[in-house]
């Protein structure tokens, strides 16, 4: 099982819209993650964002690409500053690939809470539009690599 878990592309200042959708930065380099991770054959069965409008539009633009078909799905247990102990994806059923939009600090403290079980560690470095990829093997969670929108310019 693989759980892509991606912070939202570049969004715009509350001053400018205070639903903060993405920029035109934020959406061109979502847009260029998407393309890179289809070229590398990545599929997921599921795809869960936080509800904000910048999570679902960068879940939006990654689902077209890496799980088309497949419906979007909204947490409410996701925002910045949720617990990732309270964040259950799945339990007990099939094992899928599942990727998670959403936004700082949640993203890098379910990381770490996943890789660690210490979501205070400092283990990952999160950029607007970034995707890390853990895998759950022999009873414990790996990073298996982490892609930031910078790299593919």
């Amino acid at each position: 099982m693989k759980l892509y878990l991606a912070q939202h592309g570049d969004a715009v200042g509350k001053m400018i819209d205070p639903e903060r959708p993405l920029s035109g930065k934020g959406k061109e380099d979502v847009s260029k993650m998407a393309d890179f991770l289809t070229k590398a054959g990545v599929r997921v069965d599921r795809v869960i964002h936080s509800g904000k409008l910048r999570a679902q539009q960068t879940a939006s633009i990654l689902a077209r690409s890496i799980a088309p078909g497949v419906p979007v799905e909204t947490s409410g247990f996701i925002n910045p500053n949720d617990d990732p102990a309270s964040f259950h994806w799945e339990r007990g059923g099939p094992k899928q690939d599942i990727l998670v939009v959403g936004h700082l600090p949640f993203m890098e403290k379910l990381v770490a809470h996943l890789v660690t079980g210490d979501m205070e560690r400092d283990i990952t470095d999160y950029d607007p539009g970034s995707v890390v990829c853990l895998e759950y093997s022999h009873d414990s969670w790996q990073i298996i690599w982490m892609l930031n929108p910078g790299l593919l310019a």
